[in-house]
């Protein structure tokens, strides 16, 4: 049951463009066994497959985790789709707000697991922090969108669903073909989506396994720079921002492409919008407390 739970919790979060999936993971104590039981996924599966047979692959793959882990992350992508898109639009201060104090709360979680008493763990830290302020205001590519392209750019994007703090859709966003990866799914553009889901199979199994060894072999320094990572990104969650860029869908929506934090006085200025700074500190104050909530409970539960 948790873990259904995690994973609406985490299909709630990738629907939201710059919070990852990965995040909700790595607070709620699952992020080391998904990526373990995702590395398992090789070529070398087949061989096992027909020497020990299905039972046993199902059981040294944790295939039962992860599909309840993915089921539910689909349930709650089509469930919660058109809620989430519609307070984003109506409500984006509360949204932000709640999602900011989400992340703000994981920092302080998951830097509990490092030792941040060494320089080394310092440097990784600072070196996270960089990494996730730079993809952050990356400015947007201009990517033709054959089937090569769009190979490269589910390994780049799917990295990013796994890594705590970007999410997949802000990746393509970044790489400019969000826009037709919305239009070849809606167009049920079969060659264009083959060549996406064949790059993020290669890219999801191939990550798992740099970040297995990663965790094994340099698991403080992981950690540290991971923690590092989700607090670049803080600066995509700030709740009140001032959109500069955006790109127009097909339907006439439009979805912020370049974003700038402001002060709150600022962005009432801006956008002639109430900063609503009391709903905004109890989201942010919600958030802290979901993260806490999972802290505690996945100290007392194993997954």
């Amino acid at each position: 049951m948790r873990v259904v739970c995690i994973g609406l919790l985490m299909g709630a979060a990738e629907i939201v463009p710059g919070v990852s999936g990965g995040t909700i993971a790595f607070i709620s104590g699952i992020y080391e066994r998904l990526v373990n039981a995702l590395k398992c996924f090789t070529p070398v599966l087949i061989l096992k497959l027909r020497e020990k047979g299905i039972k046993a692959v199902w059981v040294s793959t944790d295939a039962t985790f992860l599909v309840l882990l993915f089921g539910a992350m689909g349930m709650a992508i089509v469930i919660f789709a058109n809620a989430i898109s519609y307070l984003l639009q109506n409500e984006p201060v509360i949204m932000w707000s709640f999602f900011f104090g989400l992340v703000l709360a994981s920092c302080w979680v998951v830097s509990r697991g490092a030792d941040l008493g060494t320089l080394k763990t310092y440097l990784f830290l600072g070196l996270g922090v960089m990494t996730g302020l730079v993809i952050t205001y990356l400015a947007p590519m201009e990517v033709q969108p054959s089937a090569v392209a769009l190979f490269f750019g589910g390994m780049v994007a799917v990295c990013a669903w796994i890594l705590p703090g970007i999410s997949g859709s802000f990746i393509l966003l970044i790489l400019g073909l969000y826009a037709f990866v919305v239009e070849a799914i809606k167009s049920g553009d079969l060659i264009s989506l083959i060549a996406l889901g064949a790059g993020c199979a290669v890219g999801l199994v191939s990550f798992a396994h740099l970040l297995s060894i990663l965790f094994s072999r340099f698991r403080n320094a992981t950690l540290a720079l991971l923690t590092g990572f989700m607090m670049g990104s803080l600066a995509k969650l700030w709740p009140w921002k001032n959109t500069v860029r955006y790109h127009l869908k097909s339907d006439g929506v439009q979805i912020p492409l370049v974003q700038e934090p402001v002060l709150p006085g600022t962005y009432e200025v801006l956008t002639q919008q109430s900063a609503d700074l009391t709903i905004a500190g109890l989201a942010i104050l919600a958030g802290v407390f979901l993260v806490i909530s999972l802290d505690r409970f996945a100290k007392k539960n194993d997954v």
